[in-house]
Formats: structure tokens, C-alpha cells, sequence
């Protein structure tokens, strides 16, 4: 038992009574702040007879001492500003804080090409559209700086094939030749 459970204070005309310690037990109990008790201001002489936390168990079963909801803090503003951000608005000069280098830096951007480039020389040579010797070339001219792009590595193979293509015809035309010749 607490020997002072009730503080009264005198507010001109009404006697106001303190519920501190009412509201102290109650935010130990609920296990929230001070600030989340809702103490029910019909029933304040229900609630300060309470000196005790199992008194005041009693009350928030009885739903006079409840314990606030919490504050809805919205994030539409944030996803609203983010998908402006996505189409590239808010992002100029004024709005940057580090180096370019610092925001996408440009190790990231290489070893993202060069992933993506090998990772074709790798799908390429497993269909047998590459073979091995012409993988190696492009291998280290992809090291190499040569293709900006996944673009521009096809490219570059559909020319090489049609290039050894036509060698080929050449060389068999000219074989063809020799052998008609010494007949």
C-alpha cells in the first residue's frame, strides 16, 4: 500500500485530483511511455483509488485506463517524392552530395559490363555458335575496353562468323581450282 495515494490539488472552484502515480504504474504495466496512458477523466475517482499494479490491471481490463494508439506517421509524401525521383526529377546539381564517382562509381559500372559481356562469350561457346579460339580473342578484347555494350560484342561476332564464312568459301573455291587444275 502506498501511504499517499491521493494528492488532491486545489484548481479554483474544482478539486482536481493527481494521478501520477496512477499513470506511472500504468505505463510499468501496459509497457509504454507516460504519454501513451489514457486515463478516463469520467472515472477519476475509480482510477485514484488504484495504488497498486494489480488494481491497475484491473482497471485496463475494465477498459478505463487504455493504452493510446499509435500515431499513424504516412509515407505517401516519401513513395509520392520516390517515384518522381525514379523519372529523374530532384536529382540535379543542387540536389547531389557526393562525386559522381562516389554515387555510381565507375569499378561498379566496369565489373557490371564485364559480367554481362562474358556471361555471353560463356552462352555463346556452350550453343557451339563461338568456338574456343575465336572466345579467347573476344574474351581478352572484352578485357581489353573494346565493346562499350552487349550491342556492339554481337555485332562484332556476327561480323567475325560471316567474315571466317567467306575466308572459308574463298579457301574451298581456290582448293576446288587446284584440284580442277592438276586434272
Amino acid at each position: 500500500e502506498h501511504p499517499l495515494p491521493l494528492a488532491r490539488v486545489n484548481c479554483g472552484t474544482s478539486i482536481m485530483v493527481s494521478l501520477r502515480l496512477q499513470k506511472r504504474l500504468a505505463a510499468s504495466v501496459l509497457k509504454c511511455g507516460k504519454g501513451k496512458v489514457w486515463l478516463d477523466p469520467n472515472e477519476v475517482n475509480e482510477i485514484s483509488m488504484a495504488n497498486s499494479r494489480q488494481n491497475i490491471r484491473k482497471l485496463v481490463k475494465d477498459g478505463y485506463v487504455i493504452r493510446k494508439p499509435v500515431n499513424i506517421h504516412s509515407r505517401s509524401r516519401v513513395h509520392r517524392k520516390n517515384l518522381a525521383k525514379r523519372k529523374g526529377r530532384h536529382m540535379g546539381t543542387g540536389k547531389r552530395k557526393g562525386s559522381s564517382e562516389a554515387r555510381m562509381p565507375t569499378k561498379v559500372l566496369w565489373m557490371r559490363r564485364q559480367r554481362v559481356l562474358r556471361r555471353l562469350l560463356d552462352k555463346y561457346r556452350e550453343s557451339k555458335k563461338i568456338d574456343k579460339h575465336l572466345y579467347h580473342t573476344l574474351y581478352l578484347k572484352c578485357k581489353g575496353n573494346v565493346f562499350k555494350n552487349k550491342r556492339t560484342l554481337v555485332e562484332f561476332i556476327h561480323k567475325a562468323k560471316a567474315e571466317k564464312a567467306r575466308e572459308k568459301a574463298l579457301s574451298d573455291q581456290a582448293e576446288a581450282r587446284r584440284i580442277k587444275a592438276r586434272a
